[in-house]
């Protein structure tokens, strides 16, 4: 069996089939073997340290870990744990923010999409058919595709309409 905390035990052997969150308080109830001892409550002014140790440095080395727990009349282990504790809630709370801001952000862009996607809607009900002239001889619509433009006299032909090779050279 591997030390209480590690891997995962039977509700029976935690405490009475009752999860410990479930006991209430918070606390550890000695009723359940006295394996742990009670939770550790700090006090203002230890808690007033520990965050300010943590404004200065995230992480501490060995001797900083050993002068501190000493400061505090603490073990160094519950230093240790108190840091690792608030670096998780630091993480937490940044990922939270995080998750907030690409939460906006996905909103704003899926209303920019919709407004695109309306945008482009409309424009398709606009183009019906290709632009049309009437036709010079026949008086016809037909495609204004069908026109070019000499680019020495700047005047509309049909593109169809070819000149006859006598009159290219």
């Amino acid at each position: 069996m591997q030390p209480e905390g590690f891997g995962h035990e039977p509700a029976c052997e935690r405490g009475g089939g009752v999860p410990r969150r479930e006991r209430g308080g918070g606390e550890e109830e000695e009723g359940d073997g006295g394996h742990r001892p009670k939770k550790l409550r700090l006090t203002k002014e230890q808690s007033r340290l520990l965050e300010e140790s943590f404004r200065q440095n995230h992480t501490l080395n060995p001797k900083q870990k050993e002068a501190l727990a000493s400061r505090l009349r603490l073990r160094p282990r519950q230093v240790e744990v108190w840091f690792q504790n608030r670096r998780a809630r630091t993480k937490l709370k940044q990922t939270e923010m995080e998750c907030e801001y690409l939460k906006r952000c996905f909103g704003s862009l899926t209303e920019e999409n919709r407004r695109l996607q309306r945008e482009v809607e409309e424009l398709r009900a606009l183009r019906v058919a290709p632009p049309t002239i009437l036709s010079p001889l026949t008086r016809q619509p037909m495609p204004a595709s069908a026109l070019t433009m000499c680019p020495r006299c700047q005047r509309l032909t049909m593109a169809n309409h070819r000149r006859p090779p006598s009159a290219a050279a």
